[in-house]
């Protein structure tokens, strides 16, 4: 036993050999509505489905406080002794760290204080969002922080293969592909599905904030109705800006995935995401996507044929209406979770990494 009573974790056979524990550290959960929680939730649904035990260590249950502009979003405070208790008690086969907030910060900390191997995600692009905020704060400090958090770990996973170039080039080690997923079986067609405008309904998912470049979208001349699904601290000033768009809040469960499955376009105008996993739920449930021809889109849906992709926003939202919905329910088809969470469990077996 090491310091603290904690043993470090030990190497273990490939994944798909035993049953494994696996511990998931995130900043980011309920009542949070974003692609990373709902990452999160269907990993740990694929990896119990395949008889390994997870568990969440996430700021429910401990001191929080709500960032400022941020009411979903809860930091917890003082979070290190409870994380210890847990990762003591559990003995996980795995940690995987999946944010840089004050869990993650702990989980790091307590990580390499006692010798256990970990590995981490790089799931959102704070060095642009923080810039996007504050142009005062240099994009290059920020992604020198990034460094130094992902350090150390065994496996960094990057959501497609551009963000992984993207991380090698800004210095980081041991970047392993890890490719999103959609739950399928949840996000399908629903030949009845309606909403009460006017059509073509051009749908948009997601986070209402300044780094989303929304405004890029709902700025388009286009026919029918514009509807805003997400929370987020733009939401009352582009909902005024805006008075034709309807903005309906966040939105979870069978209502969204109805949402979806009655939209005849999904509309991703971000050009910061390092993955986009509302446009696979878009696409699942039949509805094609128009986007940028950003290299992460390119990454998701570049293959899609019923996506279209145009430094023109308006253009490919026009375009996407003429693409097939059964096509885009079959693209999806190849994107399921089930290949996603293998990839995962493949990440957690890597050889040490070298200091330099």
């Amino acid at each position: 036993m090491t310091a603290g009573g904690l043993m470090p974790a030990g190497r273990f056979p490939l994944p798909g050999q035993e049953r494994l524990k696996v511990l998931i550290v995130t900043d980011a959960w309920r009542p949070q509505v974003n692609g990373v929680v709902t990452t999160l939730e269907m990993l740990g649904r694929e990896l119990r489905a395949l008889g390994h035990e997870v568990r969440y260590a996430t700021p429910q249950g401990r001191f929080t406080l709500p960032l400022p502009t941020y009411p979903e979003i809860r930091l917890a405070f003082f979070p290190r002794k409870g994380l210890e208790k847990l990762i003591g008690e559990f003995a996980p086969d795995a940690v995987h760290i999946a944010t840089e907030g004050t869990m993650g910060l702990s989980a790091r900390a307590i990580c390499l204080k006692h010798g256990i191997e970990f590995t981490t995600a790089f799931h959102t692009r704070f060095p642009d969002y923080v810039h996007a905020r504050f142009p005062f704060v240099s994009a290059n400090y920020v992604w020198g922080w990034e460094r130094w958090f992902h350090r150390g770990a065994i496996a960094t996973m990057a959501r497609t293969p551009s963000m992984m170039r993207e991380l090698q080039a800004h210095g980081f080690r041991n970047v392993r592909l890890w490719e999103g997923g959609v739950d399928v079986d949840h996000f399908r067609p629903i030949p009845d599905a309606s909403l009460p405008y006017p059509k073509p309904v051009f749908l948009y998912v997601g986070r209402v904030a300044i780094e989303k470049n929304i405004e890029a979208f709902l700025c388009l001349d286009l026919p029918g109705t514009k509807v805003v699904v997400g929370p987020g601290p733009a939401r009352g000033s582009l909902a005024r800006k805006y008075p034709a768009a309807k903005f309906l809040g966040p939105k979870s469960g069978e209502e969204l995935v109805r949402i979806y499955a009655a939209s005849d376009v999904n509309v991703f105008p971000s050009l910061t995401d390092t993955f986009g996993l509302v446009m696979l739920e878009a696409l699942a449930c039949g509805t094609p996507v128009a986007t940028f021809p950003h290299d992460v889109m390119k990454d998701v849906v570049g293959a899609c044929p019923a996506a279209a992709l145009d430094p023109d926003l308006g253009a490919a939202c026009r375009r996407a209406l003429t693409l097939s919905r059964t096509e885009a329910r079959a693209f999806a088809l190849t994107r399921s979770c089930h290949a996603s969470t293998q990839q995962f469990l493949g990440n957690l077996v890597v050889e040490q990494p070298q200091e330099a």
